[in-house]
């Protein structure tokens, strides 16, 4: 048999071709196609951490604890349900067994309809195997679902019969059955079996409940949900007495009472959960708009949000707050740029966090380090406003640094600052797709009801230690203990306040701000950087099948193009120094008057302020009085008018009159008139000024703040160089060195591509054929160590000159240059110079192996070459 064939009779070992039923969990991947396996990986993508060798090492790590833990984290709620009630249930379970758990005696249509596709989860991630006649669930994670005093179960439910009388002595369990009104036994162990019959037996257990009291009816609803404990007095109430003597609570200390599972399950009409949940809680609309009133008002927002980002920056044009030694902003710090920005200071960490996240903002890095815009600053002020916009909303779709935590605390007390460490968190760049494609299912201009948004993550990620929902009126246990009648606890609260709810409410109020949505509703931009349907709302599309999200982000750009103001070349000079702007300005416009005049205020038309500061700023800059003629004459649909020209003027005749140097300072003017009134001044005495010469002053202080003091007193000084020149200051003159984005921080291992699945899959089914393969016992056994063939060199290298000449495979021990053994299958082609070559059913592909490091060959069985 050629290999070829050999290839294919190993891929499905004996047990699993001929069709029995899997013994183990191995066995049962063993039997899946390898769409099934890479299904298994994709959905457990730590399983590949490394690529496991074969199946069974597959399955091993499929079992282990944290493995585990990490897969019920991510099923639904009902999957959850399911794999609860399996935990519960007998061990294996059948299918209507596990039905019965989950629908009860009534029966339940909608869980009918939903239990294969929970079930069928549960074994695509390898948690359950087994055909529908003896479902199994994983060991592990029946031990971490399984009731216990220690765990409870979110079933609520207690321990077995067989479990709470485990060390009970022979005559206290023969006292109970008698009690019970049932025949005495030879043994416990039948005594036992005969009680949970009883118990499992609807007709009996109905009649033994007839005879019960009100008072002991009522201990027992107290009960019945969970917490299935609950304390007793040295001498309990007759009621407890009475389910006491017969088995209906079982002791589990002195002073402690449970009740069993099996009593549990009757009261409840059959069913592990109080309320199970086989469908998904639907979105609901809050409101609806029309699709154009949307995408205004998220165009509106878009170009706020690019206003408000540039804002920012440019007010740290010549350096940023200082970054805390342990990272991040201080809290001073971020209230000054909240009042600065007029908005909260979550929403100015929102704003800081994103300029982070896009590269827009990082620490120069220096000995003094501070925050000031980067390189890509620049760059990102030259795109087109929509462009501008998807550079800011693609790095937040993707970011795992949540902004809603400054303010709060880590695990060691400390409060988490903005632009500091400690703020990533893994699933949220999955909460926010997920919230968006949820906004996306309904109609568009439809805003959804933000209680059923979180009410639908919580169904489809249930947070760790939620209990089970309530239903309206349902009995609650005593919120205290009652040593009369033994009750427990009563059942805590669901959470909603758990990190993927709170991660949810900030991506809806993060996406406002940015302009992803308009009055709560989707946006048509924001459907294209999802890569949904922009026409009908859809169901949400698989993440394997999306665009770069480069390309989407450059259609949500190609629409919201369109939707913003288009920008102006010119103002509306007033008489009272001011300038209106009635839209927004382009960029070289925007740059010059920011520089010539302040913003007054905001909204449709930006009004800007002529000040004596503002026009020396941009003589500072470098410019002329005519040169701010000419630029206001230019781009001014009104003329000039007479007041901003003589305010031009008259700081112009000023600038530069006097002149600041370094002596530590000094100050020089041609008219020693100005000099002489400068130290008669008494609010001079702080920059230590004294006459040097007649046109020459000397300061004691530095030129920067001698510039300040004499700017203060009303005097337009100008900075000189060394060499007497001028100085001119620019207000982009600071930036970072080139800094890269902060690279989101992942929960967990990536979902591995189609082509990695591909690859792992190949790999797993070729060490699974070299471990499965049968092989022929040679004739004079040898011990092997660690299960590798051995056999001496001889042996050896007559076997596989032999199968090179036959073209069989043999089966092979080898041991690598870092010692780590292993066994392969090999079809031998070239054997020469002390080495073999051949073809690797185990890596699939030719390979060339020194003879020295196998440690013995063996030929495989007749059926297998």
């Amino acid at each position: 048999m050629g290999i070829g064939e050999l290839d294919r009779e190993a891929h499905v070992p004996e047990a699993t071709s001929a069709g029995a039923a899997p013994r183990t969990l191995a066995e049962a991947l063993r039997a899946r196609d390898d769409e099934g396996l890479a299904a298994l990986l994709r959905a457990r993508p730590d399983l590949l951490s490394p690529v496991p060798n074969d199946l069974t090492q597959l399955a091993t790590r499929a079992g282990t604890r944290g493995s585990v833990v990490r897969a019920l984290e991510r099923l639904d709620r009902f999957a959850l349900q399911t794999a609860e009630a399996l935990a519960v249930a007998p061990d294996p379970a059948p299918y209507p067994v596990l039905l019965a758990l989950l629908a009860g005696d009534e029966g339940d249509p909608a869980i009918e309809a939903a239990l294969p596709g929970a079930v069928a989860l549960l074994r695509e991630q390898a948690l359950v195997w087994g055909e529908d006649d003896r479902l199994r669930l994983v060991r592990t994670a029946r031990e971490l679902l399984a009731p216990s005093a220690q765990h409870p179960s979110p079933t609520g439910l207690g321990p077995t019969v067989a479990e709470a009388t485990a060390g009970m002595s022979p005559g206290r369990v023969q006292e109970i059955i008698a009690a019970a009104g049932l025949p005495a036994t030879h043994d416990p162990v039948s005594a036992v079996a005969a009680l949970t019959e009883l118990f499992t037996d609807r007709a009996r257990m109905g009649a033994l409940l007839d005879e019960a009291s009100p008072e002991a009816l009522s201990v027992l609803d107290r009960l019945v949900w969970g917490p299935p404990y609950g304390e007793v007095t040295a001498n309990p109430a007759p009621p407890v007495r009475w389910l006491r003597d017969r088995g209906l609570l079982l002791p589990v200390s002195a002073r402690t009472m449970v009740l069993p599972r099996e009593v549990a399950l009757h009261l409840r009409g059959g069913r592990a959960h109080r309320a199970p949940e086989p469908v998904a809680p639907v979105v609901e609309v809050a409101r609806e708009y029309r699709p154009q009133v949307v995408d205004s008002a998220a165009a509106g927002q878009a170009y706020t949000a690019l206003a408000t980002v540039e804002e920012l920056l440019k007010s740290w044009d010549q350096g940023g707050p200082q970054v805390l030694r342990a990272g991040g902003m201080s809290v001073r710090d971020l209230k000054r740029t909240a009042a600065a920005l007029d908005v909260t200071e979550q929403v100015a960490a929102f704003w800081l966090e994103l300029c982070f996240g896009a590269g827009l903002l990082a620490s120069d890095g220096e000995a003094d380090e501070r925050y000031a815009p980067t390189p890509a600053y620049d760059e990102w002020l030259d795109l087109p406003p929509a462009e501008r916009w998807a550079r800011l909303v693609a790095p937040w779709l993707t970011a795992t640094r949540a902004p809603g935590l400054v303010g709060g605390q880590d695990a060691k007390g400390r409060t988490l600052a903005v632009l500091g460490p400690d703020l990533d968190r893994g699933a949220a760049p999955e909460v926010r797709h997920r919230v968006l494609e949820l906004l996306a299912t309904l109609p568009p201009g439809a805003a959804a009801d933000p209680g059923t948004v979180f009410a639908r993550l919580r169904w489809e990620r249930p947070p760790r230690g939620a209990a089970q929902p309530v239903p309206p009126r349902a009995p609650q246990a005593a919120a205290r203990t009652d040593e009369t009648t033994g009750t427990g606890t009563g059942t805590r609260p669901e959470v909603h306040d758990d990190l993927r709810s709170r991660l949810a409410r900030w991506t809806l109020a993060e996406a406002e701000l940015l302009g992803l949505t308009g009055r709560g509703a989707l946006a048509s931009p924001a459907r294209a950087l999802l890569n949904l349907p922009l026409a009908e709302a859809s169901t949400p599309t698989d993440h394997g099948g999306r665009v770069e999200l480069s390309v989407a982000a450059g259609r949500a750009a190609t629409l919201l193009a369109p939707l913003l103001p288009e920008a102006v070349d010119h103002v509306l000079l007033q008489a009272d120094l001011t300038a209106v702007a009635p839209g927004p300005l382009r960029r070289p416009l925007a740059d010059a008057l920011a520089v010539l005049a302040d913003v007054e205020s905001k909204g449709g038309a930006t009004v800007y302020r002529f000040t004596p500061g503002s026009v020396r700023r941009a003589l500072d800059s470098g410019r002329s009085a005519s040169d701010l003629h000419d630029f206001l004459a230019a781009h001014s649909r009104t003329p000039v008018p007479q007041p901003l020209a003589y305010l031009i003027d008259d700081v112009a005749r000023r600038h530069g009159h006097l002149r600041v140097g370094a002596a530590s300072a000094y100050v020089r003017c041609d008219d020693d008139a100005v000099l002489g009134e400068i130290l008669a001044d008494r609010r001079s005495a702080a920059l230590g000024l004294r006459r040097l010469a007649p046109t020459v002053l000397a300061a004691q202080t530095d030129p920067a703040s001698l510039l300040d003091g004499l700017r203060s007193m009303g005097y337009a000084p100008a900075a000189e160089s060394a060499e007497g020149d001028v100085l001119v200051t620019r207000a982009d003159a600071y930036r970072t060195p080139a800094r890269t984005a902060p690279a989101p921080v992942p929960e967990g291992p990536p979902v591995p591509d189609t082509t990695l699945l591909g690859a792992a899959v190949k790999a797993i089914r070729a060490g699974d054929r070299a471990a499965t393969a049968v092989r022929k016992e040679p004739a004079a056994p040898v011990a092997s160590a660690g299960g590798l063939p051995r056999t001496s060199a001889a042996e050896t290298l007559a076997t596989v000159q032999a199968a090179a000449m036959t073209g069989t495979a043999v089966w092979i021990g080898y041991v690598n240059a870092e010692g780590a053994a292993s066994q392969r299958v090999i079809a031998p082609v070239r054997v020469e110079g002390g080495f073999v070559t051949g073809y690797d059913h185990t890596a699939d592909e030719v390979r060339t192996y020194p003879l020295h490091r196998i440690t013995g060959v063996a030929e495989l069985a007749d059926d297998q070459v």
